[in-house]
């Protein structure tokens, strides 16, 4: 039974697992020289190209892509690939001939295209659906019909089979506050999952993380991380926006909201962004880890706990245009309309460390000393009062 405080969410991920092109590109031995594009048999007199590579130098790359969207799956490869086997558009096809491949131009480069509707998944030939209790398997292939010459087929018959596979995944909602010594979501980049960590450290040289909630003092610096924990190396990260709210709830409309990024640029003063090997000031968006500091602060208003929330943006290496921010033309919006779809990570509470004296310890400290000088100064009123009678005294019992 799941407790009351907790509700079950199921959340369906998508992913890939693509088996692969079943076409042997010959090339040429002399030339076989890279193992991770060209293939020696074992007496080494022939050579077949790596899956993904075609050519006689097994140089060129076929840009094999499976897309696996919500309600699609399609599988993409460069024109040329299909060209150097031989093999023209009209002959591509899905299982069921009449799905047949298209042709689409992309940034000036032409592409063979299958793509299917959820729908049409069936009527197109797709394999029986594959179920078990966590996941759910969609399996097509790509084929092409045999180029007879005659009473032979000299050019090689392309079969590419590739397959979706769409998890459930169980979250559970905690109650608040979340106490969390990290923060992680998970982010999907065409047919490929990334999971992105944030959290706190210790000082500039990010080598120990908080393992609690932090307790930091005012205008002390608050070292922030946020990497792709995997896969690792392979993505561009870009923080778009990070703000602090009262609430651990990012889209709240209760209590107050400060902006540190915005659009990826720097939106308060005290923010600065460290260089991942030199610990020094730099960009945003240039790595797979993005790490930034700004001095501790707290809200006028109780309670003076913070909420960190960040929402992070992915692009692929070879896209870094992407991933840069145009910190000079900022077309500025509130933190509050982010879209959770971007990648969004919270982390919290941040605690305010508060001076140890309280106000009345401090009062004392103030009053006590105000108050001993005027102790001392009524003493010496009196004193000289009593010197200034006894003299009198004195005076007139020698007069008389």
């Amino acid at each position: 039974m799941i407790p009351g405080g907790l509700k079950l969410i199921m959340v369906l991920v998508l992913l890939l697992s693509f088996t692969g092109c079943r076409v042997e590109g010959v090339c040429s031995v002399e030339h076989c020289t890279d193992r991770t594009r060209c293939l020696l048999s074992a007496d080494q007199r022939s050579c077949k190209c790596a899956v993904g590579f075609y050519a006689d130098r097994c140089d060129k790359d076929a840009h094999i892509r499976v897309m696996c969207g919500r309600d699609y799956m399609a599988i993409r490869v460069i024109e040329d690939f299909f060209k150097y086997h031989n093999v023209p558009l009209e002959s591509l096809h899905l299982p069921n001939k009449s799905c047949r491949a298209q042709r689409e131009v992309i940034d000036g480069v032409s592409y063979y295209m299958s793509k299917i509707s959820k729908d049409t998944y069936v009527t197109c030939g797709g394999k029986p659906l594959k179920t078990n209790f966590t996941h759910m398997s969609y399996s097509l292939s790509l084929l092409s019909d045999p180029q007879v010459m005659g009473n032979i087929i000299r050019n090689p018959v392309i079969k590419m089979d590739f397959t979706c596979v769409y998890p459930y995944v169980r979250r559970v909602s905690l109650p608040f506050p979340v106490v969390p010594y990290s923060s992680e979501t998970v982010m999907r980049v065409n047919e490929l999952d990334a999971t992105i960590d944030m959290k706190l450290y210790t000082d500039h040289t990010y080598t120990k993380a908080y393992s609690s909630a932090p307790t930091i003092e005012l205008r002390d610096e608050v070292y922030v991380e946020v990497s792709v924990a995997e896969p690792a190396d392979y993505f561009l990260l870009m923080i778009n926006e990070c703000w602090a709210t009262q609430s651990p709830q990012p889209n709240t409309t209760e209590g107050s909201v400060h902006t540190l990024l915005q659009n990826g640029c720097v939106n308060d003063q005290t923010v600065s962004f460290f260089n991942m090997t030199e610990g020094q000031s730099g960009p945003n968006g240039q790595s797979s880890a993005v790490r930034y500091s700004f001095d501790m602060f707290r809200f006028t208003a109780e309670p003076h706990d913070l909420y960190l929330h960040c929402t992070v943006q992915l692009c692929e290496p070879d896209d870094p245009q992407s991933c840069t921010p145009d910190c000079n033309l900022v077309s500025r919006k509130g933190a509050m309309t982010a879209d959770p779809a971007q990648g969004l990570l919270s982390y919290g509470p941040i605690r305010i460390e508060m001076p140890d004296r309280s106000q009345s310890n401090i009062l004392m400290a103030v009053v006590l000393p105000v108050a001993g000088v005027w102790t001392v100064g009524f003493f010496l009123i009196i004193l000289i009062t009593v010197a200034k009678a006894g003299s009198k005294r004195l005076t007139q019992t020698e007069e008389h």
